[in-house]
């Protein structure tokens, strides 16, 4: 019996020197439920520890808008179904096989124990530490930081971004877009923005993990998504102020300046997300005064504040059109509650992030044309490396498309099919 069990241990450590499996340490050193591997090709790993002495792997990025599942809970959704919760937005991830209620699709990763090591099947390196690499700045030089004058469009952007009170950010940026869409507003003007946005001191900083989701359906996890909606609103509101106040200064590679056009599409950006924040605020009866906010997704902009290309690439054209994907699931959710109310603003969301996607790509193709650059080749290029990890289905190719984001866009940035599959 003893002779069998070796001739087994070591026909599975052929397996395993044979196949694509990596030694990540004992099994004595993983206590905490999740620990975070780092890949030499940026989709970074969670290795789960369950309260059952069982491990699972997946990828650490939340497929909706990169949230890091790492810092998130394991919850049970019955029937001894255990799922990751991402701490940003709450969405969940079965730890058996990826899936969420959303629709969404993650990465999971076969786990072996053996000899009391742990062995996870991936092709990539792994390390405990983040694996350093290469980093590109695709333009010539950072925008110059200049001081405003009186009443020019970046004044007013720059203010907005300094004002902590959501209320009255939503209500400068209405007025800010009237007056720039009446000519009360003329010039673009040149400013210097903050290197981050201005947030109430009474407000909590909420710690990713330290929320509790509501179960699917219920009156809880609906009230947790608008919240999560409304906190992604107020960004959207001052990445699209950003975006026009750090950029002001940006010259082709031939000279030419950004055209006026540019500066009314982010405008009107940033007035249709206060209009969306408003409608959460009236349609859930939020104090949006009181939110308490995680500031993850404003992590885009700033690895994006050097490259005006990149900024348009990720926030726009990965994040916005992430929104088009996950929309579809998020809307059935409501309306199987008859919740009416929540189905119009999400309705008034989708089309918004529709024009605002279509805006990004605009822009994007626009300066790349302008500079002779492969648009297709160097979105490719900025979003490997910018965005952590690969692209993750499902995709809503009709959304994308009427925003004319078509596939040759985002299917090459996406793993091979047969990876979203467990390895057996």
């Amino acid at each position: 019996m003893d002779h069998f069990e070796k001739d087994l241990v070591d026909a599975l450590k052929d397996v395993v020197e044979a196949g694509n499996w990596q030694c990540v340490g004992d099994k004595s050193k993983f206590k905490s439920p999740c620990t975070k591997f780092y890949s030499d090709d940026g989709e970074h790993i969670v290795l789960v520890h369950t309260k059952d002495d069982q491990f699972w792997a997946m990828d650490s990025s939340c497929p909706h808008e990169g949230g890091p599942l790492e810092q998130g809970d394991i919850e049970d959704l019955g029937h001894g179904k255990l799922a990751l919760i991402c701490p940003w937005h709450y969405f969940d991830f079965s730890l058996e096989t990826g899936s969420s209620s959303t629709g969404l699709q993650n990465q999971v990763y076969d786990v072996r124990v053996l000899d009391g090591k742990v062995y996870i099947n991936t092709q990539s390196t792994l390390s405990l530490c983040p694996i350093p690499a290469t980093k590109i700045t695709h333009q010539d030089g950072l925008p110059v930081e200049i001081t405003s004058s009186e009443n020019t469009l970046c004044m007013w952007a720059t203010k907005i971004l300094h004002t902590a009170d959501p209320q009255e950010k939503v209500s400068l940026t209405k007025i800010v877009q009237e007056n720039w869409d009446s000519g009360k507003i003329t010039e673009t003007g040149e400013a210097s923005p903050p290197a981050q946005p201005n947030r109430k001191d009474s407000l909590t900083v909420v710690e990713p993990g330290k929320i509790k989701r509501g179960k699917g359906g219920t009156l809880a996890s609906r009230i947790a998504l608008l919240h999560s909606l409304a906190n992604i609103e107020q960004w959207a509101i001052d990445l699209s102020w950003d975006v026009i106040a750090r950029f002001s200064t940006f010259r082709l590679s031939n000279g030419e300046p950004l055209p006026r056009q540019f500066f009314d599409d982010f405008v009107k950006v940033a007035g249709d997300e206060a209009k969306v924040l408003t409608l959460i605020h009236l349609t859930s009866r939020f104090n949006i005064s009181l939110f308490s906010f995680q500031k993850g997704l404003w992590q885009s902009a700033t690895d994006t504040s050097h490259d005006l290309l990149a900024r348009l690439a990720i926030v726009h054209m990965v994040h916005e059109a992430r929104g088009l994907d996950v929309h579809p699931q998020t809307l059935s959710r409501f309306a199987a509650q008859g919740d009416t109310s929540s189905v119009k603003v999400l309705e008034v969301i989708y089309a918004d992030e529709i024009t605002h996607v279509a805006a990004g790509l605009r822009w994007f193709t626009y300066i790349c044309s302008k500079e002779g650059r492969d648009s297709l080749k160097t979105f490719h290029e900025l979003v490997k490396l910018h965005f952590k990890g690969f692209l993750k289905p499902p995709f809503n190719t009709e959304g994308r498309r009427t925003a004319g984001m078509t596939e040759e866009w985002y299917v090459p940035l996406v793993k091979p099919s047969s990876s979203l599959q467990k390895t057996s």
